[in-house]
């Protein structure tokens, strides 16, 4: 290339309605499970025993397992849009395990639960392959692991810690640093160094997956209202008795008209809408990130190396991940967006063609050799941010109401294991049930408190155009401002686990 690309995303703009994925997905499934016929708005008055809140992984895997554990359940979901069509079906599709962060498990929970934690997470992903084949769900699964790379010298090392902690605790293979002809080896590079490698993940479709689950939850008796709004229910008063008598009212509103719906317990899975929702809203930042996709490539693909199929991701905070896709692409996506002000998700987690733009600027960097190779699509979503990027589950005051929120752009996995621990907990089986007595359930897991508006909101874009101005500094070769440097270390030092140290 001859300088900067004036246009990396080659006209295409973000904004277009559902992402790629979703649209492929809706157009392999027959008339009959359309929304319309199989999952119809709501409108008039229900009962169930469990209503879940959310039509994502984390509610359909939810559902899934509460029919296992109590089949004659009645269980709804409601989905203000379509399965998939939120972060479910908007994401990179990466399915990855917990040993990356195995370093700040250990300083949160102590080496043995977060040993727990991360082994358990590891069972559920190694479940996926097959569920997906006694289901009959083409999810193009792709189990080839998942490689973090340097990209700057600023960037070496970041693995180090938990690469080190592994070793230490006998699972070197886990998460093992590679040199930088290793990484040569998976994917060519002119900007990647060395790095790290996890066998035990892969890739998906992910909106195919979304789908796969939705059809299986249908299949199973499993009541689904899409484009049905819900008003989620707050925490009950602080005088009211541990185990409330009478059902929780959940008010809906569709295009059918509004609706109750009498549920006994309930499970709210609305990802990063719950950063709006005021009992968990401190403890959420819901943060947009965006996606871009060539057009096949496969014979490209080979020219530099990456034929293994492993996703692929730097070491920036603001970071850009990318994989191959079934039919030769690359998806790539970038992590530098916005937040929002006071959990609402507006234009800017849909339709920012300045976020889209540097992710397409990170895919032109790291393969320049791919500059002639077209966008042909961009697409935005939200995602769910904790303090220290890790899934928190739990249950409200009250004892019915149950959440599994927080988990920051690595939803895929883990969803697996929330919806098994949130089932546990929707049908009073916690005490019992060791995934529910994990360290990441309950005041334990909480994550601290984010400031309160405007704070949030405006220290959120501060530090971020300082963290995003330092790393292109530095991937450029350069040395940030003294200035910039501290404003990006800021959450650091007040006690948050974001951003570069």
């Amino acid at each position: 290339m001859n300088g900067p690309d004036p246009d990396p995303l080659n006209g295409v703009r973000p904004g277009g309605g559902r992402s790629h994925w979703l649209r492929e997905a809706l157009a392999a499934e027959p008339p009959s499970l359309a929304a319309d016929v199989a999952a119809p708005p709501f409108a008039g008055r229900a009962r169930a025993d469990v209503a879940i809140l959310g039509g994502g992984y984390t509610g359909l895997w939810t559902a899934l397992r509460i029919r296992e554990l109590e089949p004659p359940a009645r269980v709804v979901i409601v989905e203000q849009d379509l399965c998939g069509s939120g972060p479910s079906g908007r994401n990179g599709g990466f399915v990855t395990g917990w040993w990356d962060e195995l370093a700040g498990l250990i300083a949160q929970f102590g080496e043995a639960d977060a040993l727990r934690t991360a082994r358990a997470l590891d069972v559920a992903i190694a479940s996926l392959g097959p569920w997906c084949a006694t289901h009959a769900v083409d999810a193009e699964l792709v189990e080839a692991g998942f490689l973090q790379v340097s990209a700057a010298p600023a960037q070496d090392d970041a693995w180090l810690e938990s690469t080190e902690a592994c070793a230490r605790v006998g699972e070197g293979d886990r998460w093992r640093a590679l040199s930088r002809e290793e990484v040569a080896e998976r994917a060519r590079s002119p900007v990647f160094r060395a790095g790290a490698f996890m066998p035990g993940a892969g890739t998906v479709q992910p909106a195919r997956l979304a789908r796969g689950l939705r059809r299986v939850a249908l299949e199973q008796g499993v009541v689904i209202h899409e484009r049905t709004t819900a008003t989620l229910p707050s925490d009950p008063p602080r005088r009211a008795p541990a185990a409330a008598s009478g059902p929780i009212e959940i008010a809906t509103a569709s295009a059918e008209g509004a609706g109750v719906i009498h549920a006994d317990q309930v499970v709210v899975a609305t990802n990063a809408w719950a950063a709006a929702w005021r009992p968990v809203a401190r403890r959420l930042l819901n943060w947009s990130s965006y996606v871009v996709l060539t057009e096949p490539i496969p014979d490209r693909l080979a020219e530099i190396g990456w034929t293994g199929g492993e996703g692929i991701a730097d070491a920036r905070f603001t970071l850009h991940y990318a994989r191959p896709t079934a039919d030769g692409r690359i998806a790539l996506g970038g992590g530098g967006g916005r937040a929002g002000w006071g959990g609402r998700i507006g234009r800017a987690f849909t339709h920012d063609a300045g976020a889209a733009r540097r992710a397409a600027e990170g895919l032109r960097r790291w393969f320049p050799s791919l500059a002639d190779v077209r966008i042909v699509d961009a697409w935005g979503g939200p995602i769910d941010i904790t303090d220290d990027h890790r899934a928190w589950f739990g249950t409200r005051p009250g004892g019915r109401i149950h959440h599994g929120l927080g988990y920051s752009g690595n939803g895929v996995g883990p969803a697996i294991l929330g919806g098994r621990i949130l089932a546990a907990l929707a049908t009073g089986r916690a005490k019992d049930d060791e995934l529910a007595n994990l360290p990441i359930v309950g005041d334990r897991a909480t994550p601290r408190a984010f400031p309160p508006e405007p704070f949030r909101a405006v220290g959120a874009r501060v530090f971020r155009e300082a963290t995003a101005r330092r790393e292109r500094t530095e991937e450029a070769g350069g040395t940030p401002s003294p200035l910039i440097r501290e404003i990006s270390r800021i959450p650091r030092r007040l006690g948050y686990h974001l951003g570069p140290e």
